[in-house]
């Protein structure tokens, strides 16, 4: 790599590129600037490609150095383990399960942390150890508690973290428990995804604390929200825009094959048939599959592509009691669609997709989350307007 390239591709050029879009603002540069991202990258990573849901190939760090630092320094995540460290070989493996966040979303959230001077954090998920660095150099190390539930990962970023000159309180463990030791504390901010908030961050979040974390339904579809916690124990807020995190370990849903729905039929089986004039490709962009998500629980989607550009959508439950499909056909105003069991998921998704037109086509933004004894609810525009559950939970 070139002088030239290097400073395209290096720390300076991140932050400019980062500023540019707005997520990185004055109050966080001096900490960007004194913990360099490459400090905290493993030796082996599956660099990302920003916008997109897949990862390039391995690359190694003494193999191709400058390949290496340039996906260092780029704005885009970079996958750094694969199937909790079963898989490490060439390519890819099944589910990744770390990485360094990009970093937009890594600054874009620790903005909508709204720290200040004296304040105590909780992060759950340390993951390589660079977003508790960051921390730990806006608000001192004793400020800082991390937990990871991977012993190996958790032990190379304290590596990192000390090598760094920080020392958070860095702990293995369960981040659904939080830790009760260094409670309470002012924010907490997950670097996970998670379904339904744990109870033990509330618990543990001092009231008017904040809570930033992405969250998503079973179906798909992600965003960051915030929560404020408030005096009584309930907690409410925003999501303020789209986020795609591994799942936090503790809220991982296991995904039945379909063959364990169809009983050891051939499709399509059981299913009655039926025809729609909403096409499977107006469901699948990621607001939309929020949207769906939260109105339609406990399922999930799943395409079986064919090499004609057609592809049929696969709707399931994970009670392993109703599916559903619908096989899409490009230039076909007209759809055919199977279901069976209790539950009908193809009308219930078609239900929520028209309530979605309805209000205006929401973005993530315009959607909160209330979480109280009485449960979680995702709500539009106000607590007051609750999105409506369909389906059996």
């Amino acid at each position: 790599m070139s002088t030239h390239s290097e400073k395209e591709a290096g720390p300076q050029g991140l932050a400019s590129a980062l500023m540019e879009k707005g997520a990185l603002k004055s109050d966080w540069l001096p900490a960007f600037e004194a913990v360099p991202r490459h400090l905290f990258i493993p030796e082996m990573i599956w660099p990302g490609r920003a916008g997109v849901n897949r990862q390039d190939d391995r690359v190694i760090r003494s193999e191709e150095p400058d390949v290496w630092w340039a996906a260092v320094y780029r704005d885009a995540p970079i996958t750094t383990q694969w199937d909790d460290g079963a898989y490490a070989g060439p390519g890819k493996g099944k589910i990744p399960s770390s990485s360094n966040s990009m970093p937009t979303m890594v600054f874009s959230m620790l903005d909508a942390l709204g720290v200040e001077d004296g304040h105590r954090v909780l992060e759950i998920g340390t993951g390589t150890g660079w977003n508790a660095g960051l921390l730990s150099h806006r608000l001192g190390s004793e400020n800082v508690f991390t937990v990871e539930v991977d012993g190996d990962t958790a032990r190379e970023a304290r590596k990192r973290l000390n090598a760094a000159g920080f020392d958070p309180v860095s702990i293995i463990g369960d981040g659904a428990e939080g830790y009760a030791e260094g409670a309470p504390y002012d924010r907490i901010i997950a670097t996970a995804s998670i379904g339904s908030v744990p109870r033990r961050w509330i618990e543990q979040a001092k009231p008017g604390g904040i809570i930033v974390s992405p969250w998503g339904p079973t179906y798909g579809g992600e965003g960051v929200v915030r929560l404020t916690v408030a005096e009584d124990g309930s907690a409410s807020g925003p999501f303020i825009g789209s986020s795609a995190f591994m799942r936090l370990r503790d809220q991982r849903v296991k995904r039945m094959h379909v063959r364990e729905y169809l009983g050891g039929q051939k499709w399509p089986a059981n299913g009655i048939r039926s025809v729609t004039t909403i096409s499977p490709d107006a469901v699948g962009d990621w607001p939309i599959m929020f949207a769906i998500g939260v109105q339609v629980p406990e399922a999930f989607p799943w395409a079986e592509k064919y090499e004609d550009g057609s592809y049929t959508l696969w709707l399931r439950d994970t009670a392993v009691t109703s599916w559903a499909t619908a096989d899409y056909e490009p230039g076909r105003e007209e759809f055919e669609v199977y279901q069976s069991g209790p539950r009908k998921l193809w009308d219930e998704v078609e239900t929520a997709y028209l309530w979605w037109e309805k209000q205006g086509r929401p973005g993530f933004e315009r959607f909160g989350l209330t979480v109280d004894g009485d449960g979680e609810r995702v709500w539009l525009d106000s607590p007051g307007n609750p999105v409506p559950v369909r389906g059996s939970l």
